[in-house]
Parts: C-alpha cells; structure tokens; sequence
C-alpha cells in the first residue's frame, strides 16, 4: 500500500467485512462473525479458552468456512465479562464460560437460534432479542475515541483500514497544508485528554512555530496511565492501536516532526504486544517510514517502556525518563514545544487525545464541535468503577450529567445503598458530593467545584465509604509515587498522610484539620509539578465536602462509615445470640469467649467479645446467620 489507490482498494474490500459488525447488511464471505474480547479483563476471565473452543466446536460442526472468530479489544461492559456477540443478529453473550459454546454453537451458529438464557439479559425482551445498542448502558454513549474497539481485530491493520483507517493520513498528506491541519485541529475545540485539558491545537501551533528552524521534533504518546482504577488508555491501545499511530503520524505532519515515541508502561503486556504488531504492520504497509503515500513525508515510531512511575505520567519526567535518565520533571518553562525530548521542539498527547484526531480531520472540525458544551468540545471516555453496578467503559458527551452517568449508563448503586460521592481524576482529582449529582460533567464545571477531570477515571462511592480513608488512601499513593526532587511534595505529602494516619485511629485534634489544610496549600502551591501540585486535592475536596466526618473522627472518635478499624468496636447483641459458637470457631484472635449470662427462652449460652483482644477483623459478623453481632 505505497499508493493511495492502494489503500484505496484495501478499504473497499474490507469495507463489508467490518460493516457487517456495525449495520448487519453488508456483503461478507462469511455468514456470521463471532467477536470475542480479547482484551485484558476478559482475557484474565478466560476468553482465550472460549476462543479455543469455539474454533474446536466449528470444525467440528463444519462451519470454519462459514463463521469467522474475531478476537477484539474491549466492548466496555467490563462487568459482564467475558463477552461475545454474534452478527449479523447481534446477540450479546454476556460472562460466557467454555462449558456453553457447544450448545450456542449447535443452536445457534448451526440452527439460527440465540440461546436466550446465556444473552446479556438486558437484551432480552419477551421473545424479542433488542440491539446492543438499545441498552441503558450503550443508548446514552457516543464513540468516538472508541468507535474501532470492539468491533476489529487490533492484530489486523486491514481490518482498521476498513473502517477509514489511514484515510485521514491521505487526506492530510495530499490535500492540506501543515497550518491547514493544525487550524483544522483548533477550530475543532479538542482539549488534551490527559488531564490539564490544553488546546491541543494549540499546543501543535506552538510547536511547529516557536522554533521554526529546528533541525529535528519529535511527537510523543503518554500511554503511560497510573491512576489506580484507570484504563481508558490502555483499552484504546488494546482495541485500536492503529488509531494512535496514524494520529501520530499527522501530528509529526502538522509540526514538522519526523519521529515519534510511544511511552507505554510495561505492566500493559496485551498493549505493548498489540501496538509491536500495528508498528510492524504499518511499515511493512508504507504508513510508516520514509516517503508516505509518495509524497516525500517521513515519518517512524518506537516504543519506550516505562516501569511503572507514576510521576511519568508528567511530561517533562516523561520525556527525562525515554532519554534514558531517570524519571524527574524539570522546570518549566522552556515548555516542550520549545525544549522537550532532548532538547528540541515535541508535542506530547495522551492516547484519548490522539485517538480523536483522524475523525476530526475525515469529517471537519464542526462536527466534532457540535458536541459537548462550550468550552469542553466532543466527548469523554471514562473509566466507571468502584460501587457501581455496570463497572466499565464508557464514552459520553461533554455536558452529560454525573446523575446519567451513574443511574442510567453505570446502573446505579448496587444492594440499595445510597450514592455519597465520586472521584475524578484519581490521586490528582477531588470528590464530588452528592450536592453535585446532576452537574454536567465537562472540565470547567469540575473544577468549580473543587475537582478535575483528570484523564477519565470515575471511582463512585456509596454510604459505606469514609471519606477520611479515602483521601488517605490517595495521598498514600502519591507520597509512595514522589519522585522526591523537590521538597513540597517529598515532605509536605509524607506529612499529610502522617495526619490523616493520626485522625483516622482516633488520635487526631481540630488543631490538626487546621494544620492539614494549611499544608496542603503550602503544597499545591509550592511544587515543581503536577503531581505535587494535585496530591492535595482529594484533602482539601472532601475537607471541604465532608468536614462532618472529620470532625466526627476528631471529637467523638468514631468513624460513621465504620471503616476506620481504630475506631470500631464489635459487640454481640445478647439476645439475639443463640450460642452457636461459630463466631469464637472464626475469631483468629480468641477474643470470643462463652459468658455466664444466657439468653431469655434460649438453652445455650451466649457469647461475648473481649475489646482488649479483638483485631476488628470482622470475620465473626460475617460468620454470625442471626445478625447478633454489630459494628459500632
């Protein structure tokens, strides 16, 4: 594929294969496709194994001509993992185990049949089977960073080509001017998906203008995502790694850069595997290299593998780190579109960023800003995890409100407990309370109220969650990922923490709300990079939000979500106990023991608990059938 016309013919001859996947009536030489996700949560959950034996069932059956496997990224609905759906009927096979292929191969890949009990049951309305689509957890979503994953084989550069892949590439190539794409890019309003949410079409202007005579840029890819319960990013490398590399690709078009870099942490095998394959294939295909498309463009990328920092995930301690040194931000300015890798001009974007960019340019940037809200263009992908019931991931207009996303898309709270906050932007965000349910979520309205985008993570918490704990939990985080260069963050974090591991056993002062806070500005304002200048923001949020159970851990030294193990105590209600003693079987303490007294109307002994040796462990609540012990 050295010539448009080539890619051109490719694109055509896949173009029913794929669309088959999408609107069930193009021409496919086969007659159904079978997806299967094959990306790293169903991949843990077996998926490979239902690979294996779908391939074993349709010899067997002989249908290997007639049904094709297609191992794909992620679907979204993590939850109901593994997943697979047969089109052209596009029934949705929702936590499929090997022992139910043969019969969903014998009923319904030979007889026509979908075997309703093994259907995502949402889908499953009387003796109709609905669209995917028509889901709560899908109609309310719009793709775009994500239209490839689920639907091709990220192993398959031509089955990417069949969805308009690379067609932007030639586009831009052929077509546009290197300011053209850039305008294109900041008339579009996109924003970096990373978390700081700047222009992205700006930062590329700068890039390309700021040293004009540069002997050599680069573009660079942050892949390397570290927030804890975030996997947007890498669901996009696994699902679509092409995306990321023609966007690269553009981007080194549009600022005159002839070398890019991916920096991908290696605790994403699948990822790493997948994008060494599209790398490979892109080459070999000519959309990589010297002379693209034979227009005199050149333009190659190489992966880094990062080890797991999370201070990396800044740009400058990212660029430090792929030179080869190790990862510490520098100050700034210089910013890195005047001195970034190596010293030269770069333009740095996380993967949701670039991941938008050839659909921008293949239908105009007033497409793309006709979604979302004013100031924040297009749409977001999401991580949606925590206590949720349709744990995944998910991509929405700006502008959708939190209430949506949790109630509708996300399910709601499971076991009927009650929505209390959720956190977005993970170790760097802040909560957002209950008060805010129904705020449209875009980055100005976060920040308003105390939080931040982020680059997607949405942890949701219910009733049972202290909010202390929490921010403990996230400032521990980040004290144990500080790099350590700057004093701010290396002392100011480890003391934060110090205070809050004091207030939640039950040893903290008001003095020390006051001194907490304080230090928590002195730290924001004081450190040389984000991730300093963020570790606060879980604090000072739920300090703002939720003082009450601050001061509850403070003054009467309890913890009212009953998560501070300091601050508990368990006590046997007497007459509900029936003296079964499983309780004292399960005390890996021994601090439950027969007392004298025995229950009203009951002929065994009760039992009770001694304070003194007690681990509040909890395992006698969860071992007690009569609901006799309480957590106080």
């Amino acid at each position: 594929m050295k010539t448009l016309e080539e890619l051109k013919v490719v694109r055509e001859s896949m173009e029913g294969e794929v669309a088959l996947r999408t609107h069930g009536n193009a021409s496919s030489k086969y007659e159904r496709h079978v997806l299967v996700c094959g990306g790293t949560g169903c991949t843990s959950s077996g998926s490979p194994k239902i690979i294996a034996k779908l391939k074993e069932e349709l010899a067997a059956n002989g249908l290997s001509d007639k049904v094709q496997i297609v191992k794909t990224g992620c679907f979204g609905l993590c939850e109901r993992g593994p997943i697979m759906i047969v089109y052209p009927e596009d029934s949705f096979y929702s936590r499929v185990n090997v022992d139910e292929i043969p019969r969903i191969v014998k009923e319904h890949l030979v007889d026509g049949n979908p075997v309703k009990e093994f259907l995502y049951e949402e889908t499953v309305v009387g003796d109709e089977i609905k669209a995917l689509d028509d889901t709560a957890f899908y109609k309310k979503q719009h793709r775009v960073a994500l239209r490839n994953c689920g639907v091709i084989d990220p192993e398959n550069i031509n089955e990417y080509i069949g969805r308009d892949g690379y067609r932007a590439l030639g586009k831009v190539l052929t077509e546009m001017k290197p300011e053209d794409v850039i305008q294109t890019v900041l008339d579009s309003g996109l924003r970096g998906r990373g978390g700081g949410g700047f222009p992205t079409g700006m930062k590329w202007k700068l890039a390309r203008n700021i040293v004009p005579d540069a002997d050599i840029k680069y573009v660079c890819c942050n892949a390397d995502e570290g927030d804890p319960g975030a996997f947007m990013d890498r669901s996009v490398l696994e699902g679509d790694p092409h995306v990321v590399l023609e966007a690269m690709t553009i981007a080194g078009y549009a600022i005159g850069a002839t070398h890019g870099y991916i920096y991908v942490r290696a605790e994403y095998p699948i990822a790493v595997e997948r994008l060494n394959i599209a790398i490979k294939q892109a080459r070999e295909a000519g959309m990589l290299g010297e002379d693209i498309f034979g227009t005199g463009f050149s333009f190659d990328i190489d992966l880094r593998l990062g080890a797991g920092a999370f201070v990396c995930g800044e740009e400058t301690a990212l660029m430090t780190s792929i030179e080869g040194n190790r990862g510490e931000p520098r100050p700034r300015p210089p910013f890195p579109a005047e001195k970034g890798l190596f010293q030269k001009p770069t333009v740095l974007n996380n993967v949701e960023t670039y991941a938008n960019i050839p659909q921008i340019i293949l239908n105009g940037a007033e497409w793309f800003a006709s979604m979302g809200t004013e100031k924040s263009k297009g749409t977001k992908v999401f991580a949606l995890g925590g206590k949720i019931k349709n744990t995944g991931l998910v991509e929405i207009p700006m502008g959708t409100t939190l209430r949506e996303v949790i109630e509708e898309i996300g399910g709601g709270i499971p076991n009927g407990k009650k929505f209390k906050a959720a956190q977005t932007g993970g170790p760097s965000g802040g909560c957002i309370p209950a008060e805010h349910f129904d705020i449209p979520i875009d980055y100005d309205n976060l920040i308003s109220i105390g939080s931040m985008m982020g680059s997607g993570g949405l942890i949701v918490m219910d009733e049972d969650n202290c909010m202390v704990d929490i921010a403990k939990f996230f400032l521990e985080f980040t004290v144990d990922e500080s790099c350590g260069k700057c004093t701010p963050c290396r002392i100011g974090t480890k003391r934060m923490w110090e205070i809050l591991d004091k207030i939640t056993k039950g040893k903290g002062t008001l003095e020390d709300l006051d001194k907490l806070e304080e230090l928590a500005y002195h730290v924001k304002s004081n450190s040389l990079c984000g991730l300093g200048q963020t570790a606060p923001n879980p604090v000072l949020s739920t300090l703002k939000c939720f003082k009450d159970e601050y001061i509850a851990h403070v003054v009467d030294k309890k913890c009212p979500a009953g998560v501070c193990k300091d601050l508990l105590s368990f006590e046997i209600i007497k007459d509900n106990c029936f003296g079964c003693g499983m309780c004292a079987r399960q005390c890996p303490a021994s601090a439950i023991t027969v007392t004298d007294y025995t229950a009203p109307g009951k002929k065994k002994p009760a039992y009770s608990i001694d304070k003194d040796k007690c681990v509040k462990c909890g395992a006698c609540i969860a071992t007690c059938k009569f609901k006799a012990i309480i957590k106080k």
